[in-house]
């Protein structure tokens, strides 16, 4: 018996499919693929489907959680890609915080809470 898992995608929505992959490429990720409905969406070997679908309360309370090797560095980009200003997203600064991570909080146009981060080293997460 072989259960080994390949890989696990979520399907983002989004409430404005085009303007949500603009972000999405803005933030250095890219669209191998994309449809009238779905698009493919990948950085490195991470990657997630973004989907021409939109109910407010899911997208709302929808999270992803992104692990990288440097929050801040990532948290440069999305300023120099001023993506609050042209997509009016909310983000926040990284921070260290009491669960060993380094991240920081945006959101899509769509409203869907982003967490950016690394983990910290265990002596400084303690």
């Amino acid at each position: 018996m072989n259960l080994t898992v390949v890989e696990i995608k979520a399907f983002v929505p989004a409430r404005d499919f085009e303007r949500a992959k603009a972000f999405y490429l803005a933030l250095g990720f890219e669209l191998p693929w994309s449809s009238d409905d779905l698009a493919y969406v990948r950085h490195g070997n991470t990657s997630f489907l973004l989907q021409r679908f939109y109910v407010p309360e899911h997208a709302g309370n929808f999270m992803m959680h992104l692990l990288v090797e440097n929050a801040d560095d990532w948290h440069a980009r999305a300023l120099a890609a001023d993506v609050v200003e042209r997509f009016g997203v909310r983000l926040e600064p990284p921070q260290d915080r009491p669960w060993g991570l380094r991240d920081f909080v945006l959101t899509d146009p769509s409203g869907v809470l982003w967490r950016i981060g690394h983990n910290l080293p265990l002596a400084a997460a303690g």
